[in-house]
């Protein structure tokens, strides 16, 4: 009997912590599957209220009657809405895209081909707007109110401002075709193409492995500058933020005690304020790089850039809407990745988030 009681009784003290993370765990798992059904009811029925016709998309405006209704049925276009729902769900979840009409090929194997080719652009850019954001927001806390404090401000509206697109023009026009200090559009010279074999599909990663550096210099020349100016926007956003974090802590009563025993202005500033906003940095590090992945449509498009940004651009302007969904549905999916990423090193680094 005793032994009965004991089992039916409340969880005990040490049980408590793993009752609360498996509940914390089904909650965001939860959310996570909520999220994503969302995602896939709002990319289908977008698809099904734009006024495109996916069987004229495939057969061209000169279909004959007998062949539209036939591709009608094949496509299952004259089922109810709810089962066509239901495949599309069916589709997704298995990571089934369709066929591109452009390519003829499979969406997934067309998206695995180009993915890359972002993933590089936007960690060069990360890179870049995260090494010189940071120092500047730092920089514009410390010297608040000074000239150079207003001179980081204008910076980061101007990058905030400034079309990604008109910039890009502008840094083609003045860097390559005038100075020649950077490569052509594209993403490797033709020349190298064929001397190349990508196993990531990352080709400065790729190059330096297999020290082939005269390729690297070419793949470098031409990244440099869309990686530039995608890191422009980055960089903004960072220091901005990296700003206001700073100007918070330094307000702080631990920081004058600081002062008070005597610590010089680097330890207060990179040995007691810092260490404290670099969690939220890593929140918005993270949250900036899912904005480049999918942000990064126009700079692709004006420096003919092979990659995510373009293929969907390219799907959008020829009707493939099995394209455009499947891209759709990916960058909803990195969003939610690259959130629960974020969240995950915020309760790492702050235990008070636990």
């Amino acid at each position: 009997m005793a032994d009965v009681a004991t089992s039916s009784g409340p969880p005990s003290a040490a049980d408590r912590p793993a009752v609360r993370r498996l509940a914390g765990f089904a909650r965001v798992l939860g959310s996570v599957v909520v999220t994503i059904f969302g995602l896939l009811a709002l990319t289908f029925f977008i698809g099904r209220m734009l006024p495109l016709d996916p069987v004229l998309a495939i057969l061209g405006d000169d279909a004959g009657q007998e062949a539209y209704d036939r591709m009608y049925r094949q496509l299952g276009l004259d089922q109810p809405l709810y089962v066509q729902f239901y495949t599309y769900l069916r589709d997704m979840l298995s990571f089934n895209f369709g066929t591109s009409l452009a390519s003829g090929r499979p969406v997934i194997e067309d998206i695995l081909r180009v993915f890359p080719a972002t993933v590089e652009l936007a960690t060069v850019a990360m890179l870049l707007g995260t090494a010189v954001g940071v120092p500047l927001g730092v920089l514009a806390a410390a010297r608040h109110g000074t000239w150079v404090d207003q001179l980081v401000r204008v910076v980061a509206l101007i990058g905030y401002s400034a079309p990604n697109f008109w910039l890009g023009l502008i840094g083609l026009t003045l860097f390559y075709a005038s100075l020649g200090w950077v490569g052509a559009p594209g993403r490797i010279d033709v020349i190298h193409q064929w001397d190349l074999e990508p196993w990531s599909g990352l080709y400065l990663l790729d190059t330096a492995l297999a020290g082939q550096w005269d390729v690297f210099s070419d793949v470098f020349s031409r990244i440099v500058l869309p990686a530039s100016i995608l890191a422009y926007g980055a960089l903004a956003y960072i220091a901005r933020m990296t700003r206001s974090f700073m100007l918070e802590q330094l307000g702080q009563e631990y920081i004058v005690a600081a002062r008070a025993k005597g610590a010089s202005r680097a330890a207060v500033i990179w040995g007691h304020a810092f260490p404290n906003i670099a969690v939220q940095l890593v929140t918005v590090i993270t949250l900036s790089y899912a904005f480049l992945l999918e942000g990064a449509v126009l700079t692709e498009t004006v420096f003919a850039w092979p990659g995510f940004g373009r293929y969907l651009t390219t799907a959008l302007l020829r009707s493939d809407m099995n394209a455009v969904m499947g891209c759709v549905l990916l960058i909803g999916l990195i969003f939610i990745g690259l959130n629960l990423l974020a969240d995950l090193f915020y309760r790492s680094f702050d235990p008070r988030t636990r």
